[in-house]
């Protein structure tokens, strides 16, 4: 949530592994009190993934002999989020670092630190049993010349087990600051291969978008072939498609899966979120006792040192456009009326079937013979009428 220079960022983990070796090391700019700190719910952050998420959407062709409409019919989303991690105490005053605080919020210990020099705090974490991989000196220098502080949190399993959680639940932090950033760059020094991250913000003027990296648009509305009705085929689609446009983008673009005022959507693939969920994201404005006037952006990105050697900054814009990541299935009218528009409207369908399976191509780097094989088209395609250079030179 952005509002002035006011942020609730709400940082929910997919991790995997055992929970005593989690930890999160975040630079935050400015110092946290302990009331700053919240433990969040994660279902809020699944809520705001499934309305938020690339969708399907099904059309159903009237029978052409009536010259009836079509009529909408459902949605399936696709979706989920990810991103950051560290450990605790000792020697700090050797190494130049201050432990500024010392908080036990929910199931997590946590610490505040400062430090002088990178490598004094570098070599604190590592004495403190936190496995920092080399390089890690240089990164944590830069957040130093910001005058940055570290949050640093794990899991304290004494009390999760007290409080039941067998899961991870997301951590929340709330500060007043004039950057609108993400820290990913400390994410990036001990990570295995390209970091996976979406950002859901919260504002009250319009669309977020990154001021350090292009900002793309996902390819979206146009119609594909019914055979990805499938949850199974649908998410293999839209995984194949983003890997293909962020290659298209040379991988160092963002892209924006969704912009929509949080009251209303077209389609929904799940309800808008109450104003109550909104207040536990960090929406604290009132609007004279009606739901909170709330722009939300879903940004997704795919991240490595080699194409994002700067943290993401963002600007809030007074864009209010509605966009979503939409996709088209088109089912065929399969009637038997006789008459001459229902003729002509079978002999369309092949061309239309064909068109599907090369925009399904383009999108995702697939062949279009598997694509024809997966509509139970034949492999080789439509006979094509030869164009008029070919008919000079065929042998």
């Amino acid at each position: 949530m952005r509002d002035g220079d006011r942020t609730v960022l709400t940082m929910a983990n997919d991790y995997q592994g055992s929970l005593k070796e989690f930890a999160v090391v975040v630079p935050v700019p400015t110092f946290l009190r302990r009331e700053q700190i919240h433990v969040g719910d994660r279902a809020l952050v699944d809520h705001l993934d499934a309305y938020s998420a690339p969708r399907l959407v099904e059309y159903f062709d009237a029978n052409p002999c009536r010259m009836s409409e079509a009529i909408p019919m459902m949605a399936a989303p696709v979706g989920r989020a990810g991103a950051m991690m560290a450990r605790q105490d000792a020697a700090e005053r050797s190494r130049g670092v201050t432990i500024e605080a010392r908080y036990t919020v929910g199931e997590y210990d946590i610490l505040i630190l400062s430090a002088q020099q990178s490598s004094g705090l570098e070599m604190w974490l590592r004495e403190n049993g936190y496995r920092i991989p080399g390089g890690a000196s240089e990164v944590l220098g830069s957040y130093l010349k910001q005058n940055m502080r570290f949050f640093v949190a794990k899991v304290n399993l004494t009390e999760q087990a007290k409080l039941g959680y067998s899961f991870l639940r997301p951590l929340q932090v709330a500060y007043e600051s004039p950057k609108f950033m993400l820290p990913i760059r400390l994410g990036m020094v001990n990570a295995d291969g390209a970091q996976e991250l979406f950002v859901y913000a919260l504002t009250r003027r319009g669309r977020v978008e990154t001021t350090n990296y292009r900002t793309v648009r996902l390819p979206t509305g146009m119609e594909l072939p019914t055979y990805l009705k499938s949850s199974t085929e649908f998410g293999a689609f839209y995984k194949a498609m983003f890997t293909h446009q962020v290659g298209k983008q040379d991988g160092r673009a963002v892209f924006l899966e969704h912009a929509w005022d949080t009251k209303w959507c077209d389609p929904c693939a799940a309800d808008p979120l109450t104003a109550d969920e909104l207040r536990r994201l960090g929406v604290f404005w009132d609007d004279g006792g009606q739901a909170p006037n709330v722009f939300m952006t879903r940004l997704h990105v795919r991240y490595d040192r080699a194409h994002f050697p700067e943290d993401l900054v963002f600007q809030e814009t007074a864009d209010r456009t509605n966009f979503q990541g939409r996709y088209v299935l088109r089912h065929a009218w399969t009637g038997d009326a006789p008459c001459e528009a229902a003729a002509g409207y079978r002999r369309s369908l092949t061309e239309r079937r064909e068109v599907e399976a090369q925009r399904l191509a383009e999108l995702t780097g697939w062949t279009v013979p598997d694509i024809r094989k997966k509509m139970g088209l034949d492999p080789g395609g439509p006979a094509q009428p030869a164009v008029w250079w070919e008919r000079i030179w065929r042998h």
